[in-house]
């Protein structure tokens, strides 16, 4: 807290200078909600307008370049610019004011996109204007951020392997600019990978990459970022993976708007804390409800029980989180031995993950001790049990470490007519029977092992 009659410290400030998009999905649109969401402060030079949505760019009307000169002038003479980015730049000369803008005012800290065509396939950036882009503006630029197709088109040559993307940063890097960040969302394969060569060494990004079209918006957003990363006083490596991270929670959770290529979900890091937190908090309490209720002892099995919880859409086992060490018996009735955590339980993440893949809001379970009794129990309490046979488990499975909680919740969940609360098996060979309680959160788990008691 600043002490009275002071003044807060002032965000990072980052000037972005790109094209409108009236779909909201990238450009100017897409860096200020990203600047903004990251910490900083963002301010803009507007370079043409555009009239486009997810499917399509239906026209261009370009900001005369002395008022895209005023713009720039009008922030940097009043403003602090910690950072700033360039996307869309249309033509020629806005690329030659740009460029003298952002040099005569000794603008720090520029990222470049070297935006060429949308997501649509519609030009953005005139034939005449790639040679004024190279010449006048990489030169200043701490960092240029093209994909694999800018970069084919920059470096003049065919980008197909590893040893080609290494080339092509070479001779990108020869045009001026301190760093080149040659992407590879455009490539395929399981992971997508980011090359950054600065001159002296060459670093890879990984990234998981989704099955998922809506990724409008993706390099403007990443650019941005970077750009923001940098303003706060990160290094650039830093600030590109804290940037990737972004981008890739971004996708990952990207909104599936329109009637093309959706946008990228801008407020998903933010959303993804308020997340974690609500599921950590609903464990907590629920812990809190487990030790009240001491009767709960009643239902656990041998091997003790556990409670999870998922974050919306988890898709990794990092993603569930439940009580490290379980729920164990004490003489009042369970106990917690450790508070909730992400990753804590692979065998209730398994669950879990199956269950998601047909009924997205079954995000809770816990395991209790199996019986035919509390079976009878559920079906007059209007609980839904669905069972499968261990003895039908596939030799690849039983082989493969983790696997068969998976495998058995899919089986239970395909023979189910409706939504279950309930998957039980009984057992096997050195494994115990059990019961799953599904629910779609802690209490909603929590009142159905009640309702067995």
């Amino acid at each position: 807290m600043s002490e009275a009659g002071s003044d807060p410290a002032p965000p990072p400030c980052v000037l972005t200078v790109a094209g409108s998009d009236s779909g909201g999905g990238a450009g100017i649109q897409a860096d200020l909600k990203t600047i903004t969401v990251l910490g900083g402060f963002g301010m803009s030079a507007i370079t043409a307008l555009t009239a486009q949505n997810t499917r399509e760019v239906l026209g261009v009307h370009t900001v005369p370049p002395d008022f895209v000169r005023l713009q720039i002038e009008a922030v940097a003479t009043d403003l602090p610019i910690h950072a700033a980015k360039t996307g869309m730049l249309v033509n020629r000369k806005i690329v030659e004011t740009v460029a003298e803008a952002i040099g005569r005012l000794r603008i720090p800290n520029l990222v470049v996109d070297p935006v060429f065509i949308s997501k649509g396939g519609h030009p953005l950036l005139a034939e005449d204007a790639v040679e004024a882009l190279t010449r006048s503006l990489f030169p200043q630029a701490a960092l240029i951020t093209p994909n694999l197709q800018e970069a084919r088109i920059l470096s003049r040559m065919g980008i197909e392997s590893a040893e080609d993307r290494k080339e092509a940063a070479r001779r990108l890097h020869g045009m001026g600019p301190g760093a080149v960040l040659i992407k590879g969302g455009h490539d395929s394969g399981p992971d997508a990978e980011d090359l950054l060569f600065d001159g002296s060494g060459f670093r890879t990004y990984t990234g998981r990459r989704f099955d998922t079209p809506h990724t409008h918006g993706t390099g403007c957003t990443l650019s941005a970022a970077i750009a923001t990363f940098l303003a706060g006083g990160l290094g650039l490596g830093e600030a590109i993976a804290r940037a990737k991270q972004f981008i890739s929670e971004a996708i990952r959770s990207s909104l599936p708007l329109g009637h093309g290529h959706g946008p990228t979900n801008h407020y998903a890091a933010g959303l993804g804390k308020i997340h974690r937190d609500h599921v950590l908090g609903a464990l907590s309490r629920a812990a809190a409800t487990i030790r009240e209720t001491g009767a709960l002892v009643k239902l656990a099995p041998e091997v003790q029980t556990n409670l999870g919880y998922a974050l919306p859409r988890a898709t990794c086992h990092e993603e569930v989180a439940a009580f490290p060490g379980r729920l164990v018996r004490v003489p009042s009735g369970l106990e917690v031995v450790r508070p909730p955590a992400f990753g804590a339980s692979r065998h209730i993440a398994s669950v879990i993950l199956a269950a998601m893949q047909y009924h997205p809001h079954l995000r809770s379970t816990m395991n209790i001790r199996f019986s035919e009794a509390l079976l009878k129990r559920a079906e007059e309490k209007g609980l839904t049990a669905v069972g499968f046979d261990r003895a039908r488990e596939p030799r690849e499975v039983k082989t493969k470490e983790g696997s068969s909680l998976e495998w058995g919740t899919g089986e239970a969940m395909r023979g189910a007519s409706g939504t279950p609360d309930l998957i039980y098996d009984r057992g096997d060979i050195g494994k115990e029977p059990m019961i799953r309680i599904l629910g779609t959160d802690p209490d909603d788990v929590l009142r159905k092992a009640l309702l067995l008691l």
